[in-house]
């Protein structure tokens, strides 16, 4: 069975680009559109698509409203906020609302591809950019993620209504055993770059060396601290004082 995937933004040539595109993809498929947050609601509970792929900035319901009810009404439904903005007012929020997905629209088109087929699989998937915002407001010596997200975003709601996967990102950072001193020099340059919130391109540039490269030892230091993905180390070593 396909993906079936909703479209939520504001501008037609935005939804008509992104139809398009995933019309490619043989797994995936666009059941709807909507050019409002209201009409995506509408249009979710009518269609039940499996991701709902939308922009922040839409007129009537913004997205991080859009996003808040879409997890009360449908919660297995994965939402994806595709936007221009990677700043903490606007990752935050959006995370906090539940969202599985924060990417930039410079993305490349293969690489929105994988993150849909990702966060229908049950991964998060954040932008460089937006993790590195992410993980500085997480990150502290002298509280918990929950509590870090209710200092930043006070709420009538508990900061336990974080959804899953990011607690789960905590604990995990919390119980890791791996220190520095298991990480060749290189890999901690790399990883210090991921807590910043570089891309492996980025990370390529900065270091002179191949984005294959950057690959291999971010795949190498994830295995040695015994981590799943970037988001989970880059908030590993933020809380663990390893990077500034």
């Amino acid at each position: 069975m396909p993906i079936t995937i909703l479209l939520a933004d504001d501008h037609a040539m935005v939804r008509r680009g992104l139809h398009v595109f995933l019309s490619t993809q043989q797994d995936m498929e666009v059941v709807g559109e909507a050019s409002n947050g209201q009409e995506a609601l509408t249009q979710a509970e009518a269609l039940k698509p499996d991701v709902v792929l939308m922009d922040l900035h839409m007129p009537v319901m913004d997205g991080i409203e859009t996003a808040r009810r879409l997890r009360t009404l449908m919660p297995t439904t994965r939402i994806i906020v595709l936007t221009s903005f990677s700043d903490q007012d606007h990752v935050v929020p959006a995370v906090r609302a539940g969202v599985q997905g924060y990417l930039l629209k410079d993305i490349e088109p293969e690489d929105l591809a994988v993150a849909i087929r990702n966060v229908h699989a049950g991964q998060v998937e954040l932008h460089p950019a937006a993790a590195g915002q992410l993980m500085h407001v997480m990150a502290s010596s002298d509280g918990s993620m929950s509590e870090q997200l209710s200092k930043q975003i006070p709420s009538d709601q508990s900061a336990d209504t974080l959804h899953p996967e990011l607690k789960q990102v905590e604990q995990t950072t919390q119980t890791s055993s791996g220190g520095p001193d298991m990480l060749t020099r290189r890999e901690q340059e790399v990883l210090g770059l991921i807590a910043q919130g570089l891309s492996n391109k980025e990370i390529a540039v900065q270091l002179v060396i191949t984005e294959k490269t950057v690959k291999t030892h971010v795949s190498h230091l994830l295995d040695k601290l015994g981590l799943a993905d970037r988001t989970q180390a880059a908030l590993h070593a933020l809380r663990n004082g390893w990077v500034v």
